[in-house]
């Protein structure tokens, strides 16, 4: 997920990665700020902003009406699309919204994702499957337990380099708004201040080097969970 991930290096150590962590530095040092990052899940970055426990959350969310009484949502700092994926083996068998509209077929999505909306809505009849990790995803299609998944396309395209079995099938249509730092309500400062360091990353060219950068790492040995007390992978 070029979003945000553990890169690990040859010795087995675990790097905060993705350009999600890039362009959080970024607003940081445009604020003059020191940046703290507090890893949780996905669910976890919502009730954390709900709790008012942290200035800022990053998870590639899409600017969601449920969401707004949860977070300010600050400008798109990046537009993705939405794909269904299967494995080369069943890429024509699952490659119409009919065909995985079928209760034999079992399909995977992202805990509170907006990919678990869209499977929802154009998968109804389907057995859908949420899981906290697209890894865990990525797994189970691999394995065969699963027939297809909702994953957006770039975070697709990046399990592809090391999975080349996955195959895209279709596009999943969708009016979206791209993604937004999640930012804690009532700081109309804090709001305006990350409005303009993301318009300064997208107008100077960071935001395309960190996309590029993170799909390069994402290719390469990676971890998506959390890490243990001691700072292990689990």
């Amino acid at each position: 997920d070029p979003y945000e991930f553990y890169a690990i290096d040859e010795e087995g150590n675990p790097t905060l990665a993705g350009f999600d962590i890039a362009l959080a530095q970024y607003i940081a040092d445009y604020m003059g700020l020191e940046l703290q990052i507090v890893t949780v899940d996905f669910d976890g970055v919502l009730s954390e902003l709900q709790t008012k426990s942290l200035d800022m959350g990053m998870s590639g969310f899409a600017p969601d009406p449920d969401r707004e009484a949860i977070m300010e949502f600050s400008d798109s700092y990046y537009t993705g699309s939405q794909s269904v994926v299967t494995t080369k083996d069943n890429a024509d068998t699952y490659n119409s919204f009919e065909a995985l509209n079928n209760p034999d077929v079992t399909i995977g999505a992202q805990t509170g994702s907006i990919q678990l909306d869209l499977a929802n809505e154009n998968s109804a009849d389907a057995d859908i499957i949420s899981l906290p990790k697209v890894t865990d995803i990525i797994s189970e299609l691999l394995a065969g337990t699963m027939d297809a998944a909702y994953i957006e396309t770039d975070v697709a395209k990046s399990y592809q380099q090391n999975y080349p079995d996955l195959e895209i099938v279709l596009e999943v249509p969708y009016e979206q708004n791209g993604a937004s730092v999640g930012v804690v309500k009532d700081n109309p400062e804090l709001l305006a201040a990350v409005n303009e360091a993301i318009a300064q990353a997208l107008s100077d060219g960071s935001m395309e080097t960190f996309i590029a950068e993170a799909n390069e790492q994402a290719s390469g040995q990676t971890y998506e969970g959390l890490l243990d007390e001691n700072g292990n992978v689990q």
